[in-house]
């Protein structure tokens, strides 16, 4: 049996069903077209046998476009009404028994996944998308790829390269697991309801040797953080509480660390920040 899917009088109806409405609490906007959810899950590569993760499943749309490649699926949902409901939904649109799990809990909170998925796969909510994305990556090594649908300037920074306008801290902590590129924008007339901003997705490969390890994980995005918290001032500025208290002292070890200390933090990569995190340890 071919699995089917959710149509947008089927959405309306299981949201009046389960009296939901769309919160902006959790960022809750439904895929109401079945070309969109398709869209991403060829984008995604999914292919039949894999194992995907994916978080916010909401009333089933997109989970039922990566069921319906063969492919098993580990949703995760904060929503307790939602969560009870998409066994049925699946069951009704002949997903097969034993193809798709349901954890419900707040992604932000998952620790562990059954069957180390190695795909993700969402539409990420605005409010949280790089939290969620961020721990997931770190939480879970086996995932090796996805593709996410995000607020079209999260996305954005997400695939910033140094030195352009959108590179912030995401972009910097992004790249510490792989590469993120922009894979195509998404309407909003998609959604239900509309939503006020633009969508995309990006999609990410992780890197097959890890950049360091968790300590200089943690000392690089603390460095990351202390630089674009004050990205308008030069590094030796921006990180002398760090690197030791003054200008002088933090233009020392930027230099030990062969990074110019007149540069600003959107002007350095990854690698340079674990450099300074390196020299500091």
């Amino acid at each position: 049996m071919t699995v089917t899917l959710l149509g947008a009088s089927e959405i309306r109806r299981l949201a009046a069903e389960l009296d939901v409405t769309p919160t902006k609490k959790w960022g809750q906007n439904f895929v109401v077209d079945a070309n969109t959810v398709r869209r991403i899950v060829q984008v995604a590569r999914v292919e039949a046998g894999e194992r995907v993760v994916e978080v916010g499943p909401g009333l089933g749309s997109l989970t039922l476009a990566i069921l319906e490649t063969g492919a098993t699926v580990t949703a995760v949902e904060i929503d307790p009404r939602l969560a009870a409901r998409l066994p049925q939904t699946a069951a009704e649109h002949r997903v097969p028994e034993g193809a798709l799990q349901i954890i419900q809990n707040d992604a932000l909170k998952v620790t562990a996944l059954p069957g180390e998925p190695t795909v993700l796969v969402a539409n990420l909510p605005y409010n949280v998308s790089v939290p969620v994305l961020l721990h997931f990556m770190e939480t879970f090594p086996t995932l090796d790829r996805g593709v996410v649908m995000v607020q079209a300037e999260v996305g954005e920074r997400l695939a910033a390269p140094p030195g352009s306008k959108t590179y912030g801290s995401p972009s910097v902590k992004a790249a510490w697991y792989g590469d993120w590129k922009l894979a195509g924008n998404v309407s909003r007339q998609v959604f239900w309801p509309v939503p006020n901003v633009d969508s995309v997705l990006v999609g990410f490969q992780r890197s097959g040797d890890t950049l360091g390890t968790e300590e200089e994980r943690k000392a690089t995005f603390t460095i990351v953080d202390a630089a674009f918290q004050q990205r308008r001032k030069m590094l030796r500025q921006a990180l002398s509480s760090l690197l030791g208290g003054s200008a002088a002292a933090s233009s020392e070890v930027l230099e030990r660390a062969g990074v110019d200390p007149t540069l600003r933090g959107e002007q350095l990569t990854v690698h340079d920040y674990l450099r300074i995190a390196r020299t500091i340890a």
